[in-house]
């Protein structure tokens, strides 16, 4: 036996192939053949999807009801009812804005008592209310109303006893209603304060 002049390496003992050139050549003329191939095999430019670098806009959010736009089950007699405050939010989480209205029977003088609800907009249609959060026979006046992370919250005056004049309420209320469960629940008790 003869031994070559130079010692054979050890990654090449198992392998004799991978020392010859044409196991190079081999491999270059197969890897250039699947790239010309994939060239030939593109999909028909008519059924390719089209990829469009630019984003496409969002469509803007549904707007919020107008509290102006709803009939409210508030007997108001002769006179027509007045929204005193509003807000709006996403309070039952599917992605559409509610109102949340403080609504009152308009008066010439004096502090009438509010009701609080809760308008929505379905998809086809008007505007309507869903809920009552306060009524107007509580005899409570909206100081101040917000949504919040969902939840709807309020302060709300009132008065301990009839003797006390309406234009100075003397009960403070914090109230907080969150969407639970398929109905609005007050999450704070109803505890009332001095003014």
């Amino acid at each position: 036996m003869q031994h070559p002049a130079v010692p054979e390496l050890a990654h090449t003992v198992d392998r004799p192939w991978a020392t010859r050139p044409i196991h190079w050549v081999a491999t270059a003329a197969a890897l250039a053949a699947v790239v010309a191939a994939s060239g030939f095999l593109q999909p028909d430019r008519a059924t390719a999807a089209q990829t469009d670098p630019k984003p496409q806009p969002r469509s803007a959010p549904a707007p919020a009801p107008d509290p102006a736009a709803v009939t409210y089950p508030l007997e108001c007699g002769p006179v027509k009812p007045v929204v005193a405050k509003k807000t709006t939010g996403d309070l039952d989480g599917d992605g559409r804005p509610e109102t949340v209205a403080a609504v009152h029977c308009q008066a010439g003088s004096g502090t009438p008592p509010d009701a609080v609800y809760v308008i929505t907009r379905p998809r086809e249609g008007k505007p309507r209310v869903v809920a009552t959060l306060v009524d107007a026979k509580d005899r409570r006046t909206v100081a101040a109303l917000a949504v919040r992370a969902g939840a709807v919250t309020a302060t709300l005056l009132g008065y301990s006893s009839p003797d006390v004049p309406r234009y100075r309420p003397d009960l403070r209320e914090e109230a907080k209603w969150r969407w639970q469960n398929g109905a609005f629940t007050r999450s704070t008790p109803a505890a009332a304060g001095s003014a």
